[in-house]
Order: C-alpha cells, then sequence, then structure tokens
C-alpha cells in the first residue's frame, strides 16, 4: 500500500512538480517521504525526457503542418533566460514555472550536455522539493498561529 502512496506522488511530480507535495500531504506521508518522492518523480521526468529528446523532436515535426514560428513571446523568454543565466537558470525556473518535461525541453533545445541536465536539475529539484514540501506540510499551522483569514476554520 506504501508503494502506491510513493508511486502517486512520483507520477504527481512529474507533471508538475507542486503536485508532488500536495498530493503527499493528501495521501498522509510524512515531509521527508513526499520530499524524496518528489525529486525522484521530477528525475524520471528528466531522464525519461533527456534520452527521448531527438525522438519527440522528429515525432513532433511530422505532425506540424507548418514550421514553429522563430520569434514568439515565448522563445524570446527562454533565449532571454538563457543568456542570462545558462543552465541554472532553466533548472532554477523549471520547478517554479516550468514543467519537469518543459524545462527538460527546454534544456535540450539549447544542446546542453545530459551530464549537466542532470546535475542542475537534481540540484533543483532538492531544493525546490524542500522549500514546496515545508511550506505546503506548514502552511495550516503558520496560518493558525498568525491568526488566518478563517477561510480554513470550519
Amino acid at each position: 500500500m506504501a508503494f502506491a502512496k510513493y508511486f502517486s506522488v512520483l507520477v504527481a511530480s512529474m507533471l508538475k512538480f507542486i503536485g508532488g507535495p500536495v498530493t503527499g500531504i493528501a495521501l498522509g506521508l510524512n515531509w521527508a517521504e513526499t520530499w524524496l518522492s518528489t525529486v525522484a518523480g521530477m528525475m524520471v521526468s528528466v531522464v525519461l525526457v533527456t534520452y527521448a529528446g531527438a525522438g519527440l523532436r522528429t515525432l513532433m515535426a511530422r505532425f506540424r503542418s507548418s514550421p514553429p514560428k522563430r520569434f514568439s513571446s515565448r522563445t524570446r523568454l527562454a533565449v532571454k533566460v538563457w543568456k542570462r543565466s545558462g543552465m541554472v537558470g532553466i533548472a532554477f525556473l523549471t520547478p517554479l514555472i516550468l514543467t519537469p518535461i518543459g524545462g527538460t525541453i527546454l534544456a535540450i533545445s539549447f544542446k546542453v550536455n545530459r551530464s549537466l541536465i542532470f546535475s542542475y536539475m537534481l540540484i533543483s529539484a532538492l531544493l525546490w522539493g524542500i522549500v514546496f514540501t515545508l511550506a505546503i506540510y506548514e502552511l495550516p499551522d503558520l496560518l493558525n498561529r498568525f491568526g488566518g483569514s478563517g477561510f480554513l476554520k470550519k
């Protein structure tokens, strides 16, 4: 039964990083189990997308009716982040704004070495995993301690 809970957190964080801690608290896991499962989920997603990157690119190209626009607001933002902070910026923003899949695709599009992708994404997942997990686990206590607005009270 515990394996199914860990797997649920892992799958949730593969798709959207914040989904891991939310799922973990909903399933009654402690914060350490949730944190480790969330980090594992992001890293499984990063590894799968990194190794399947070339195949995904050719598959997407086959189904496109026209070539993508070179300069859209999204590509301009990606280039701005890349020029400003490189892989560190992409890894930093992946759990916050991007999804693990989106951040990895962005890193692959800039032709970042796989080992760099893995190491920076792991560091980012470990740090943001602690922040998100503890924030979600401690949020109700903090709201009650500081006289929350009452929306959590019955």
